[in-house]
């Protein structure tokens, strides 16, 4: 999401799909429990907005983002969901550890959606400070949850159509 825009917080909702009786897979991290409250609120209300019944809404927590990718896998196993959002948060600090957790969280992710056929998206903030995760969880910035929501919708629906 650009840092000038509010990404794909705003849409256009009349081009989206109902999703009444689709099954969806939310796989959220612990760390920043603030920041990642938001993002799960804003993920949630943007599926039921759009149809989704709350009890087709399964979420998982793990205990931080590197953990993801497992726990995307251990939803694909169990449940029968048409997409899988993974909502996690990391944020820069003295070394280079947020780097090599992205790039694994997002290589994993990558795996899981091609090994299961499944959509896997990949709701992760990768920020600089904590006032960007609060930026691009609610605030000025729009909501990274409500992107990997409708991401998650559009790819539901185009493997559908396919």
């Amino acid at each position: 999401m650009s840092s000038s825009s509010n990404g794909l917080s705003l849409y256009d909702e009349t081009k989206m799909p109902n999703i009444l009786g689709w099954k969806f897979g939310i796989v959220v991290s612990e760390w920043n429990s603030g920041i990642m409250e938001n993002l799960l609120v804003g993920c949630k209300d943007t599926l039921i907005r759009h149809g989704a019944n709350i009890n087709d809404i399964i979420t998982y927590q793990v205990p931080g983002s590197f953990e993801l990718p497992v726990g995307a896998k251990i939803l694909a196993n169990e449940n029968q969901v048409d997409a899988i959002i993974c909502l996690g948060c990391l944020i820069k600090g003295d070394t280079a550890h947020d780097e090599y957790i992205a790039s694994a969280v997002a290589n994993g992710l990558t795996q899981i959606g091609v090994m299961f056929d499944i959509p896997c998206i990949f709701g992760v903030l990768t920020v600089l400070n904590e006032q960007q995760a609060i930026d691009r969880s609610g605030g000025k910035y729009g909501n990274k949850g409500v992107e990997a929501a409708v991401t998650a919708i559009r790819m539901a629906a185009l493997k559908r159509l396919l």
